[in-house]
């Protein structure tokens, strides 16, 4: 039984997000597209208000992405690979088991800078972009690229109908610098809930279950998702926690000017806001063309937000990402 969520609360000011950048593959498969598989086109819309998704070629792997986003990032900041001094991704497809998809990018890159990967799936962003705060506002940083960066489509097995559609690959950065007069993030609340861990895992390819031949026959190095019991926590815990930051950074749903949650599923999307009674063109959605991206997923709306001029400086925006773990990451940031 998942405990009503509680999750460590803070504020990080003096941090303002300089710029973001995003990348997703050109490969666009359609609903249509996966009626080969067996999948019904409309099932997919009225379950979870995906149209389309966008897939790796063969030669692509997440570091890839994560390097096309983050020039993207930097040419909009205006910094150069010398200036990073700081980089975290959030993935849990890496390139690799060791050496970090962040190492990877730090080398492609040309960055002097430490490098680490956060696994915390689709809240993987929110716990690199508080992570990434931290350094910064402790004067550890001084230009921190935080990336989300996802690879979906190597973890889902195809002959899994209902799972097989929901998701997509992409990647979505944002670039920290220090600025006294920023109020940075307002509120945020990070947690987890790890006895509901089953409910959103891959079962083989570690150290507890190494992937054997037998298990990969079993297909046991795909995800699996309990999506009814999955769907219910996230309803809640988006709900719970985007509350809890509000009254912790003395807001109300009324007081924000946007809102991106993880791009999941649409009904999740819809319950939230009905909750938190937030108007419906305050909430961003791209999900329909972009899928679940996991750790891209809010990175990758908050870039298409500022290129539309959805986003502008002074915005208040509150983000919550949320999934395996199970753990979410939730704040408002002060644009």
């Amino acid at each position: 039984m998942l405990k009503e969520s509680r999750g460590r609360m803070g504020q990080i000011s003096g941090v303002r997000v300089a710029a973001t950048g995003s990348y997703v593959p050109d490969e666009i498969v359609t609903n249509e597209d996966l009626a080969a598989l067996g999948c019904d086109s409309e099932w997919i819309i009225r379950r979870t208000g995906i149209s389309e998704r966008r897939r790796v070629s063969e030669l692509e792997a997440t570091s890839d992405l994560c390097y096309h986003a983050a020039q993207r990032c930097m040419a909009n900041a205006g910094v150069t690979a010398d200036e990073i001094d700081l980089i975290i991704v959030a993935t849990i497809t890496p390139d690799h088991p060791t050496p970090s998809t962040a190492c990877h990018l730090q080398r492609r890159l040309g960055a002097v800078a430490p490098a680490m990967d956060v696994n915390a799936a689709c809240a993987g962003f929110m716990y690199g972009l508080v992570t990434g705060a931290q350094f910064v506002a402790n004067g550890n940083s001084h230009c921190a690229l935080i990336i989300g960066a996802d690879v979906m489509s190597r973890t889902i097995n195809p002959d899994d109908k209902k799972t097989y559609p929901l998701f997509g690959d992409a990647a979505g950065a944002v670039i920290l610098r220090p600025d006294s007069k920023a109020k940075g993030i307002a509120s945020y609340q990070l947690g987890s809930e790890g006895c509901g861990g089953e409910m959103l895992c891959i079962p083989a390819g570690g150290t507890r279950s190494p992937l054997t031949p037998e298990r990969h026959a079993k297909g046991m190095q795909y995800l699996l998702m309990d999506g009814r019991n999955v769907f219910k926590w996230a309803v809640r815990v988006v709900d719970d926690s985007a509350k809890q930051v509000l009254q912790h950074a003395n807001l109300s749903a009324s007081d924000l000017d946007l809102v991106i949650l993880h791009q999941a599923n649409q009904r999740i999307i819809d319950s939230a806001v009905s909750d938190l009674d937030v108007e419906r063109e305050k909430v961003f959605v791209n999900l329909d063309r972009y899928g679940n991206t996991s750790g891209a997923s809010i990175p990758l709306a908050l870039d298409e937000a500022v290129q539309s001029e959805r986003l502008k400086r002074g915005d208040r925006v509150l983000l919550c990402g949320f999934g395996a773990g199970l753990a979410w990451g939730t704040a408002v940031l002060h644009w």
